[in-house]
């Protein structure tokens, strides 16, 4: 049972750093750079991708035993295409504005190489409540990516951050760098956050593989 647990724990705790898929694997930078010009935006793509990636894992994982493996990919994209209609008419409904903010990205979730990734990589392999560990985990994370690098490509372009009327501070802190709202700020916010994540992941290590022989 304790292995068990511990084997659910990492399969949710990897997606953060490990397998980050933004930051270590490098999947899904299209919307990524696309729609992180504020938090906001960030947070409902992430939430829309975690529940794709969610379903998707689950039903993947539940018919992993009888999905022929000539055609594994096509199906994966059935089974993708299902959650992704169901966010799609949701948001069209009850978030008209943010479903045009997000624009195309929402339905070509259905090709966004994190759900086909870990689809592939880990719900074709595992059972159920490992892939909805694994789901969760990388959805998590992945929405936590996006938030991070929307606030602060916001909080740079604009001299504010906003959540939904909430605006802080009232006035701009300093003059904008409206290039932080135009795709050559999004590569930069990403390269440098990766270098950093990079760097710390490091640096651990070597503290790790330093202190491991007088252990």
């Amino acid at each position: 049972m304790n292995e068990k647990r511990a084997s659910l724990g990492y399969d949710f705790i990897k997606g953060f750093i490990k397998e980050n898929p933004t930051f270590a694997l490098a999947v899904g930078m299209c919307p990524t750079l696309a729609v992180t010009t504020s938090l906001v935006n960030g947070f409902w793509m992430g939430i829309a991708v975690i529940f794709v990636l969610t379903f998707s894992n689950v039903f993947v994982s539940l018919l992993r035993k009888v999905i022929p493996d000539e055609i594994r990919v096509p199906i994966f994209i059935i089974l993708i295409a299902t959650p992704v209609v169901i966010v799609e008419l949701v948001m069209k409904a009850y978030m008209p504005a943010m479903y045009n903010i997000l624009g195309i990205f929402v339905p070509l979730i259905v090709v966004n190489c994190i759900i086909l990734h870990r689809a592939e990589s880990f719900a074709h392999k595992n059972p159920i409540l490992n892939s909805v560990m694994d789901a969760l985990g990388s959805g998590m994370a992945f929405t936590l990516n996006l938030m991070v690098i929307g606030a602060i490509r916001e909080f740079l372009g604009t001299g504010q951050l906003a959540i939904g009327s909430l605006v802080f501070p009232k006035a701009p802190l300093f003059e904008p760098a409206v290039v932080m709202l135009t795709p050559p700020g999004g590569f930069i916010t990403l390269g440098v956050l990766m270098a950093l994540l990079n760097i710390v992941v490091a640096r651990a290590g070597k503290r790790k593989q330093t202190e491991s022989p007088r252990g």
